[in-house]
């Protein structure tokens, strides 16, 4: 990972307001019109008519991108197991499908910076909204399990990159607004992860019953996400070519973030609560339905999980902020965590709801993780290289955890060891939570 890279993700960093370098939810950001004129992705105001209709557009686009950056993995969870027996699938390649969202987000998460400087955030992120939208449309007729893998692929490139730059999207447009605009993009986020996995079991039977059209349905809403970064990239293009790097690339003396240990302490944070994230989207269903609940009422537990994060990711980067030190909530939220785990291993179906409703705010652990690295830098460029770096070791952290559980879950025959390892992976999380929670900035350590 090349330091000015990441440096230069940050293309308002020559133009930004007294409040651009607030954590998301900090009190006494002012809140302009949608419609006034606001800076362009390059730094430079946009004026006139653009000026605005154009930021409206943008944040249509963040709305968009948002709902299409989790239905690829929900979906394909609540029709698991149809997947399964349709193409074959053993325990253990089942769970290396499951592993395939973190091992993409680390992998096409690094490149998204690099490919920002080339052709801006707007047009990346348009194109990964396309990329989203091939693969769930490809990968149900792609034709055995190599072909559903790599078209799923494609589809999680699309959202690595998009993952990373949308941050900087909202930096680079609102940036006297960060706090507002990162709670909508995280609320639509949870939206679009509880409604593929609500609806996604009964459109599927809707149209017909085949898993395959359950699955590429969804393609069509990542199609519509692809018009408004249309017209965003149009408008970019008519204003030339962005200015130099050079702002931001002078924003601050360099920062070596692998010699920070609150990087690392939230890196593996973040890694750890996107295990349990995709653990919990990818087996949870599987799990009730072992226990004996139908599949439409384990999609649904699976979206009440995720629709949990709706509320709970505007109010908690908003609590969070307020707070010298982040570590009790990520007690708070562990313990919940442990909690859901022990009521899934004793009684699975007769306290689904209530076990539903734990795992779903210890999955509130994201947009927590969201906060804090906004909150550990003294300053705009050193908040985008913290998120690269975060993201990326914590995405290549989570790799193993569902594969782990498909294989334990294979060769055990129940649920019982998956769930131990469940749980106790929450216990190292609790920790490191702890010290990523520190009121500590990474210019002070490097």
């Amino acid at each position: 990972m090349v330091d000015d890279d990441l440096a230069t993700l940050d293309p308002a960093a020559g133009a930004r307001t007294p409040h651009a370098d607030r954590p998301a939810g900090g009190a006494g950001a002012p809140h302009p019109d949608p419609g006034a004129a606001a800076s362009a992705a390059d730094g430079r105001p946009v004026t006139g008519p653009a000026g605005r209709w154009l930021p409206r557009i943008v944040i249509a686009g963040l709305v968009l991108a948002a709902l299409n950056l989790r239905p690829a993995i929900t979906s394909l969870g609540a029709l698991l197991e149809e997947v399964r027996d349709g193409l074959g699938m053993s325990g253990t390649a089942a769970g290396l499908l499951t592993s395939v969202p973190a091992l993409c987000f680390a992998a096409f998460g690094i490149a998204a910076p690099r490919l920002a400087r080339r052709f801006g955030p707007a047009a990346v992120v348009c194109a990964g909204m396309v990329a989203i939208a091939a693969g769930v449309a490809v990968r149900p007729f792609a034709g055995g399990t190599g072909g559903f893998l790599a078209a799923s692929a494609l589809a999680l490139a699309g959202i690595a990159v998009s993952n990373v730059l949308m941050p900087v999207v909202i930096k680079s447009w609102f940036a006297d607004r960060v706090g507002s605009m990162t709670g909508l993009y995280s609320m639509a986020l949870a939206l679009g992860t509880s409604l593929a996995a609500a609806l996604t079991v009964p459109m599927t039977g809707a149209l017909g019953g085949s898993w395959r059209t359950g699955l590429a349905v969804w393609a069509l809403l990542a199609a519509v996400a692809v018009l408004p970064w249309l017209v965003v990239v149009r408008q970019r293009a008519g204003a030339g070519r962005p200015a130099a790097d050079g702002p931001a690339r002078a924003s601050g003396n360099p920062v070596r973030i692998t010699s920070s240990p609150t990087a690392w302490a939230l890196a593996v944070f973040f890694g750890l609560q996107a295990t349990a994230a995709y653990i919990t989207m990818g087996w949870m269903p599987q799990i009730f339905r072992d226990a004996g609940v139908s599949a439409g009422t384990a999609g649904v537990l699976l979206a009440v999980t995720m629709v949990m994060g709706v509320p709970l990711s505007f109010v908690l980067p908003r609590l969070a902020s307020r707070m010298r030190h982040q570590g009790p909530l990520a007690v708070l939220l562990g313990l919940c965590g442990l909690a859901g785990y022990a009521g899934l291993w004793l009684a699975p179906g007769a306290g689904a709801w209530a076990w539903a409703l734990l795992m779903g705010i210890s999955n509130c652990a994201f947009p927590l993780a969201l906060t804090m690295i906004g909150m550990r830098s003294t300053s705009s460029a050193g908040v985008v290289k913290l998120s690269a770096f975060v993201q990326s070791v914590g995405y290549l952290i989570s790799i193993p955890g569902p594969l782990l559980v498909g294989t334990l879950y294979q060769h055990s025959g129940g649920w019982g060891l998956p769930i131990a390892l469940m749980a106790g992976l929450m216990v190292p999380q609790i920790a490191v939570g702890v010290l990523a929670g520190r009121d500590r900035r990474i210019e002070d350590e490097t």
